[in-house]
């Protein structure tokens, strides 16, 4: 199968469907997914793109995690969760390859099931510290439940490869999400908190967000501790090298999640209850970016622009020839400089109805206004509202974008109940699910058909 790169170096149009594994039937990496790759494969879908798959914390969110490495225990389906078996030779040999990781995320996880569930800067001073015979006694003591956690990643991961090699078989790449920044509290700041900007009391010194915009007058304080660059450095980003590898071994194409945080980050004092005190601060992105390169060569990388951004942004994405991204619910004011609006998409852009964070198109068209719903159509040159889902995704598939993606919900035509985020709301998030009786052969057929119009079939652009 060639890769990402190799097909847009030839300028290949590709189509897309975005679906969270959370969200199959039963929730899980069982058959459904086979069942979903199949359904992908019968429609003419050559990338299935998914949100992150970590470990989320109490609200679901895929993106405040655990770890930056484990996969989410709740996608591991109770029938390939085999006895543990510590002496299997595949198992020690991923152990081996997992070893920058795997152990202080057992060890991490099981100190949290023992402490109660408290975030490790409230543990014991000897743990919060890793004092290393402390760590050593607990180990000894609790070898058991740790692993069994190392062996629940394996399981994971193992199936994940299946899942992967069946998607390969089928000519479809998968699409993996990044969140550029960590959890307080993760594995990742307690084993590494040098590489992070911590106090004594392993507090953050400032926190991560965004500055107010025309959609919040108090911007968004998201609480992550900000990276310690300056530590990173001087190891050539080791750490943020091999998170970055992890992702590649998983995916065909990552996105990076608040792509400008590699630029230039706000930076909000601790005590500030809002984001509105924050600061614009620099950062060796571009350095990072750079290693990756000689490493890798070509750099299978979404970036995610969205919002308002900045001259330096764009240079540094163009840079490394890494796709933005368009959104064409985004598209329906009067700026015709709007880089949403189709006419002013060009290749370098992956083009979406909407995303994970945006109602579903028959959920947002019903919330406008009568005069917002005329103006869409009369642009759309659509008379029936009913098929403002199939009208969008046919303008995405017909865009200049490289990779053109709808989400399930809008190819099934669905309204907000099947919204699957709500951004700065906790509650009823991450949850939707689709039933398999929604998953009709007409609909495969309508989206091939759809995507051979558009040339947008893998082997129309294999040439």
């Amino acid at each position: 199968m060639e890769t990402y790169s190799e097909l847009t170096d030839k300028e290949a149009r590709l189509g897309g469907v975005l679906l969270h594994p959370t969200s199959l039937p039963s929730g899980v990496l069982d058959n459904d997914a086979f069942r979903w790759l199949d359904f992908l494969s019968n429609a003419g879908i050559s990338v299935w793109q998914i949100l992150p798959l970590g470990v989320p914390q109490e609200n679901l969110s895929p993106y405040q995690c655990y770890s930056a490495f484990a996969i989410n225990p709740a996608l591991l389906a109770a029938n390939d969760y085999e006895n543990i078996n510590v002496g299997d030779q595949e198992f020690i040999r991923w152990l081996f390859a997992q070893d920058y990781w795997i152990h202080d995320y057992a060890l991490f996880m099981s100190l949290k099931q023992t402490l109660e569930f408290k975030p490790w800067y409230e543990w014991p001073d000897e743990f919060r510290h890793r004092e290393e015979h402390a760590l050593d006694q607990y180990r000894t003591e609790n070898h058991d439940q740790i692993d069994a956690i190392c062996w629940q990643q394996f399981c994971l991961y193992r199936r994940w490869n299946e899942i992967k090699h069946y998607a390969d078989e089928r000519n479809i790449m998968i699409f993996g999400d990044m969140p550029i920044f960590i959890a307080h509290d993760s594995a990742d700041t307690w084993s590494n908190p040098e590489l992070f900007l911590l106090d004594d009391q392993s507090q953050p010194t400032v926190v991560a967000g965004v500055p107010p915009d025309y959609f919040s007058k108090t911007g968004q304080r998201w609480g992550n501790p900000h990276y310690n660059w300056a530590q990173m450095r001087q190891d050539d980003f080791k750490w943020w090298m091999q998170r970055l590898k992890n992702h590649f071994s998983l995916f065909d194409l990552v996105r990076i999640d608040h792509f400008r945080g590699l630029e230039a980050v706000w930076v909000i004092p601790t005590e500030c209850e809002t984001a509105v005190d924050g600061e614009w601060q620099k950062v060796p992105g571009e350095e990072l970016l750079e290693h990756l390169k000689q490493e890798m060569g070509s750099l299978a990388i979404v970036a995610e622009d969205l919002g308002i951004i900045t001259p330096e942004v764009n240079a540094l994405r163009e840079k490394y020839k890494l796709p933005g991204m368009s959104v064409l619910q985004f598209s329906f004011d009067s700026f015709s400089d709007n880089p949403h609006k189709p006419e002013n998409i060009t290749y370098d852009r992956i083009v979406y109805t909407g995303t994970h964070d945006n109602d579903t198109t028959l959920g947002w068209f019903t919330s406008q206004d009568t005069e917002m719903q005329n103006h869409i159509l009369h642009t759309l040159e659509l008379s029936d509202p009913n098929k403002i889902s199939e009208k969008l995704i046919e303008v995405a598939f017909n865009s200049r974008g490289q990779l053109a993606i709808a989400p399930i919900q809008d190819l099934l035509n669905l309204g907000s109940e099947a919204r699957m985020n709500v951004p700065g709301i906790s509650e009823n998030n991450w949850t939707w699910k689709f039933d398999w009786e929604q998953i009709t052969k007409s609909i495969a057929n309508k989206t091939r058909e759809q995507l051979e119009n558009a040339g947008r079939l893998y082997k129309m652009d294999s040439h």
